[in-house]
């Protein structure tokens, strides 16, 4: 009957859609059906937050996901919410019921043989198109930038004599990446072969074909297609060669709060999940590896 009360309300008061009158009864069914196994006289009136909290953990215990868990809670809540406004219950179990963290998933990254295949074993020509993608591969892998970071430099930016670049990151935020010969050289080789092509590129480092500053969606359609030919990953976007950059650091001995200033991360929390992925990583070696994994 309760449960009827707070549908009719959800359906003529809130005018919820029909499928958020099925979802949410769908989970306040199985609930009732929950405690009624537990104890044949007990009912929704009585319940308390320890009961809602056993509920959630069965759920969990069956494979249920965070998400699936978190939307059959929230149902619960609007119910108990529901039902405390009109005087069914005296109190509301499910107020201070937390639900369980949704798993963030794991950054995807190139491993450095991929990385070192396409780079030094892919036949690169000379011409403009080509010295260009191979150049945004490598500053992106070497230098860890976003793609906004990579389409707003300027030459400006690029200090050849100190090694280093000045990248302008979120909130305008700029922080300073030193780099290496070989990005120099990339970047050098580039920047000739643009300046014999177009007269001026108003400051721009990377320009697209007809001269002007490339777009994130140019970026993008440059790095998929050549990761594309390296990896299965289901991602290859300029973001996996950031993850590729931190990762690639991480397992060759960077420290955390040197990597956290590298990708200009507010927090070194952030930064740690990538320690979450050397470790992943360390488990399929070990699998592929060990007689007796």
């Amino acid at each position: 009957m309760m449960i009827d009360q707070f549908l009719n309300y959800l359906r003529y008061e809130r005018s919820a859609s029909p499928q958020t009158v099925q979802t949410y009864e769908e989970g306040l069914r199985e609930f009732e059906s929950y405690i009624s196994l537990r104890d044949s006289g007990l009912s929704l009136q009585a319940v308390d937050t320890d009961l809602i909290r056993d509920w959630m953990e069965g759920l969990m215990d069956k494979g249920n996901s965070a998400s699936t868990i978190n939307k059959k809670l929230s149902a619960l809540r609007s119910f108990y919410r529901f039902s405390l406004k009109r005087g069914l219950v005296e109190k509301d179990p499910a107020h201070a019921v937390t639900g369980p963290k949704r798993s963030k998933p794991l950054p995807q990254f190139l491993r450095e043989g991929e990385m070192d295949r396409l780079l030094d074993q892919f036949e690169w020509n000379d011409d403009f198109n080509n010295v260009r993608a191979r150049t945004i591969l490598i500053l992106l892998y070497e230098a860890g930038l976003r793609r906004s970071e990579l389409t707003g430099l300027n030459d400006d930016d690029v200090d050849f004599n100190a090694g280093q670049l000045k990248v302008t990151g979120k909130r305008n935020k700029q922080r300073i990446v030193p780099f290496g010969r070989e990005l120099a050289d990339a970047l050098r080789q580039y920047m000739t072969l643009r300046d014999s092509q177009f007269d001026d590129n108003n400051g721009a480092m990377f320009l697209d074909n007809k001269g002007g500053r490339m777009t994130g969606s140019q970026v993008y359609a440059t790095v998929h297609k050549y990761l594309s030919m390296v990896t299965s990953l289901k991602k290859r976007s300029p973001h996996v060669l950031r993850h590729s950059f931190a990762t690639a650091m991480l397992n060759n001995g960077a420290g955390l709060e040197s990597i956290k200033n590298l990708l200009g991360h507010e927090s070194v929390s952030t930064t740690e999940i990538y320690t979450h992925t050397t470790f992943e990583q360390l488990k399929r070696v070990y699998k592929e590896a060990h007689p007796r994994a």
